[in-house]
């Protein structure tokens, strides 16, 4: 691979000059997709998936369509997977048919098995402990508004002990933006992850919301149940009902402030259907820029960039 990696497992093993170099490319894939239009004809690409998703699997069919692939999407219930086959033989007969594998699982131990055992590129579109595609899309959001600079505030608001949160301390800290993470004492971000975006840039964690908005450059949102957690639902909602995005708490950040959040959006809850469709919001730039940067990120991996 180009830019050093075999496969995107986490956003933390990416180093600053690699993450650059696949924003760099999103850029010109998004400016003249008609350039890359066929880079990977004959490569077929599998979506292993035991999630439900709908940004990750259409604009990673999408993506392989345009550049000349073909992709299979495969439902882990129907693979031999779900009755006992190893990851290790999965890998390897798989390595066998396919140029490059997406997959969405459960648990991050399971997507390691499956890099381990692979010859070809894994990319990893969610874990329970991260979800870098989304991360490396939304950073190539944030540098199309001019925003992604040292002395530029980011606000992440919610859970901040899971995947999204995770992959965002990973992803943002190396750009030069400030961190604040907004979220109630149980819901703290992982230890490893604090430490490593520490090492890069200015990171508070905090509670109050509205202090924390104060000067805000982006405001960052996601889902309060993820899959997995359903039930957990009526106590995730009762301790982080006081962390919601509304228009009030967006008046209090900077005039310029961009809204986002990584879909699926629940309205009333993390967010109000009033901010999703505000003047702030680039949530649906920020789904577009899936497509683009996820080209870039196959034609990367797979040396046709």
């Amino acid at each position: 691979m180009v830019i050093g990696m075999k496969h995107l497992l986490k956003i933390s093993d990416l180093k600053k000059a690699e993450l650059e170099k696949l924003l760099t490319l999103a850029e010109s894939v998004k400016k003249n997709p008609v350039r890359y239009a066929g880079k990977l004809d004959g490569l077929a690409l599998a979506l292993l998936f035991e999630k439900a998703s709908t940004r990750t699997r259409v604009s990673f069919e999408v993506a392989a369509q345009q550049l000349g692939a073909s992709s299979l999407y495969l439902d882990y219930v129907t693979m031999q997977l779900s009755r006992g086959e190893s990851w290790e033989d999965t890998a390897r007969v798989m390595s066998r048919y396919v140029g490059a594998m997406v997959a969405r699982l459960y648990k991050h131990s399971d997507i390691e098995q499956l890099a381990r055992y692979s010859s070809i590129p894994i990319i990893n579109g969610l874990t329970d402990l991260e979800h870098p595609c989304q991360a490396l899309s939304d950073i190539f959001t944030i540098r199309e508004n001019g925003l992604l600079k040292k002395g530029k505030k980011f606000v992440y608001i919610g859970d901040g002990a899971f995947n999204m949160a995770n992959s965002l301390l990973a992803a943002v800290s190396q750009t030069g933006m400030s961190i604040t993470m907004v979220c109630p004492a149980k819901y703290a971000p992982a230890r490893e992850y604090l430490q490593f975006a520490k090492r890069h840039t200015d990171v508070e964690v905090v509670s109050d919301v509205r202090a924390a908005v104060k000067g805000a450059d982006i405001i960052y949102t996601d889902v309060w149940v993820s899959m997995g957690q359903e039930n957990e639902k009526a106590e995730r909602i009762k301790n982080l009902i006081g962390y919601q995005v509304n228009e009030e708490l967006v008046k209090a950040a900077n005039p310029g402030v961009k809204v986002m959040h990584c879909l699926p959006a629940y309205r009333g809850y993390e967010i109000t259907g009033e901010v999703i469709s505000g003047r702030h919001s680039v949530i649906y730039d920020q789904a577009e820029n899936r497509l683009h940067l996820q080209k870039a990120l196959l034609l990367t991996l797979l040396g046709k960039a």
